[in-house]
């Protein structure tokens, strides 16, 4: 398959192990959106059960392209909770329910997963790897508006 797509050697496999990075951050990162959707309390319930469920969906969309991407480019994407643990930067957030905290971790995790992504940006780019370079730009895109909200969300 790399030979008909064209991605081979070391770059192609230096991505790929960051891909797998990003995607156990993903996994933290959807897995505490969850937890928010189940968990949020107050007066922002109904405005942010929905978003975090909005959120969650996207993000569990964005974890099976990035595996699809590990695999395109030849590697085996991380598939069990112990690996992704060990190489998350985003980290587990149990027992937040407030809005002002929910939305913090939201915006916390996303900076750590936007600074990945534009590191695979630039390694994809310097590869000429044009399907993970375009997926990182897609994100990146989404991920800084949504910032943005979430931050006007934040200025009540």
């Amino acid at each position: 398959m790399q030979e008909i797509t064209g991605l081979t050697g070391k770059s192609s496999k230096e991505i790929a192990a960051k891909l797998n990075e990003l995607l156990a951050n993903y996994q933290l990162y959807y897995q505490n959106i969850r937890g928010f959707h189940w968990n949020i309390k107050g007066n922002d319930f109904f405005t942010l059960h929905v978003k975090f469920e909005e959120l969650y969906n996207a993000a569990q969309l964005s974890i099976d392209e990035i595996a699809e991407r590990i695999l395109t480019l030849d590697a085996k994407p991380l598939h069990s909770y112990s690996d992704y643990l060990a190489n998350s930067t985003v980290k587990e957030m149990k027992n937040v329910s407030d809005s002002k905290g929910t939305v913090e971790g939201v915006l916390n995790n996303l900076s750590i997963i936007l600074e990945i992504e534009r590191e695979i940006l630039d390694m994809s780019a310097n590869a000429n790897d044009e399907g993970t370079n375009a997926l990182m730009s897609d994100y990146i895109t989404a991920q800084e508006k949504l910032i943005w909200m979430l931050s006007s969300f934040l200025k009540k």
